[in-house]
Order: structure tokens, then sequence, then C-alpha cells
């Protein structure tokens, strides 16, 4: 039986998110992205909270295009940002069952340019 590109991304989400979880000392990235557009969040899973976000929709980037290597550089810088801003330096990075290339790679290396580290 075929499967769509969509459920070999979930099922490699799943397999990925089984090993990988983020707490309050060094919480998750969590990436998501469309042809259009990139978002991201910081997320303490053991409480369940969002700690800092930032997305290609906002109104801040609106003039930077989310479905480019430009615009995932830009949501990652803004992201790190908001991160320091929350004091946080350490986080996981979840790729979201994405092939670590392009912009996915471009945001986690701007990730890392701006402080985080994983």
């Amino acid at each position: 039986m075929a499967r769509t590109t969509r459920e070999l991304r979930q099922r490699r989400h799943a397999r990925i998110r089984r090993r990988l979880a983020g707490t309050a000392l060094r919480p998750r990235v969590a990436l998501s992205r469309s042809h259009k557009h990139i978002s991201a969040q910081i997320i303490d899973d053991d409480a369940g909270r969002t700690l800092a976000a930032a997305s290609s929709v906002e109104p801040a980037l609106r003039s930077v295009s989310g479905g480019n290597i430009a615009g995932a550089k830009a949501v990652a810088a803004l992201l790190s940002e908001r991160a320091r801003a929350a004091g946080i330096t350490t986080v996981v990075f979840d790729r979201g069952g994405y092939d670590y290339h392009g912009r996915v790679a471009a945001f986690a290396d701007e990730l890392r340019a701006g402080g985080l580290e994983f």
C-alpha cells in the first residue's frame, strides 16, 4: 500500500518523538513548515507549556517569505532572541520528521548562531 508524503513524515516524527522530550532545563524546539511558511515553538513537555514561539506569519516578519532559506533564518533569529529573553540557553531540536536539509538545516544553524546550544 502506497503511503503519502504526509503519512511518511508523520511516521518519522512519531519515531523521533518516542526518544525526544523537552524538560524545564532543556526544552524542545518544535519545527513546523509548509510550502509558504515556517514556525517553531520552544516547549517544556513536562509542564505542557510553550515558552517562546516565532512564525513567518507574524507582522514583524511579513516582509520575509517563510518559504525560503532567508525566511527560515529570520524566524530562527527571532526565536533565539525570544529564547534568550526567557533565559533559555540549551534546547533539544525536534525537526518534526522533516529532512535535515535546506530550510530546516538553515533554521538550526541560525539558532546555534543566535546562542542556543543543542
